[in-house]
């Protein structure tokens, strides 16, 4: 089985478990838990940036790797859930990783010296 299909499963049956079900939810309900995503990703970027010495004035702090790769799976979670509000399925995602990943190495090569977002409305 596709990893990352297994993933978006496993993310939908937590979902579930929680009492959250994406499938079939009206624009309004998708804008609702697009920004309660965004606004968990927040805060799961914060806990992150908290699990590195960012504080370059302090010297107690310490960098706590296995909390940051936590905190990574955590934004994944969300992230993915986001996805699916979106009404994306894995084979979604991947298709459009690809075109978009196409897009930022098109942009290097030019030298990426002016924003166009007109080169991303394909994707």
């Amino acid at each position: 089985m596709d990893k990352l299909q297994r993933i978006f499963e496993m993310q939908e049956e937590l979902n579930a478990r929680i009492g959250v079900n994406l499938k079939d939810i009206d624009e309004e309900e998708q804008a609702k838990w697009v920004l309660n995503y965004s606004r968990a990703m927040q805060q799961e970027m914060a806990e992150l940036i908290d699990s590195v010495p960012w504080k370059w004035w302090a010297k107690y702090q310490d960098f706590d790797k296995q909390n940051a790769r936590v905190e990574v799976i955590d934004l994944f979670h969300f992230l993915i859930s986001l996805a699916q509000t979106l009404g994306m399925s894995a084979d979604d995602v991947y298709d459009a990783y690809v075109a978009k990943n196409k897009v930022n190495h098109q942009r290097q090569e030019s030298g990426y010296t002016e924003k166009d977002e007109a080169d991303s409305r394909h994707i």
